[in-house]
């Protein structure tokens, strides 16, 4: 079998708070969708994820705690974000609204604009974002 080790790793935000939210939302089943910017993927010259890959997903300290399988890949406009995908990124959103903002924050914070090389980069309704969805194959340290 292969470890979380000979996998990619699954990022979740950057190291710190929120990241350690985000993976221990994942853990507890709370969060089975997560969406990126396609942007991101460019920038970082990335193929987008595509369903039955598996990653290690990793802590803030770069350690692998899980196996996550991706189940769904969308790329879709900001504006065509829906209720449920909102929901289920597992961070407690009542509305698309609510999460539009708390990652319009993200996505517009500095770390996330030093990532993209854009110190002014910003969203709108036409922003391609990849929606994501996946489950725990295995949770704990690898092995």
């Amino acid at each position: 079998m292969t470890s979380n080790e000979d996998l990619p790793p699954y990022l979740l935000g950057f190291p710190g708070p929120l990241r350690d939210q985000l993976v221990e939302a994942v853990l507890t089943g709370r969060k089975t969708t997560t969406t990126g910017l396609l942007a991101g993927y460019e920038a970082e010259r990335e193929p987008l994820p595509a369903a039955g890959e598996r990653y290690a997903l990793v802590d803030s300290a770069e350690r692998p705690v899980a196996v996550l399988e991706i189940t769904r890949v969308r790329v879709v406009r900001l504006a065509e974000v829906d209720l449920t995908h909102a929901q289920d990124e597992g961070e407690g959103y009542a509305s698309v609204a609510e999460w539009r903002a708390s990652h319009e924050d993200f996505w517009h914070g500095a770390e996330s604009r030093a990532a993209l090389g854009d110190p002014a980069y910003a969203v709108d309704d036409d922003t391609r974002v990849v929606l994501e969805r996946f489950r725990v194959v295995r949770a704990g340290a690898a092995g």
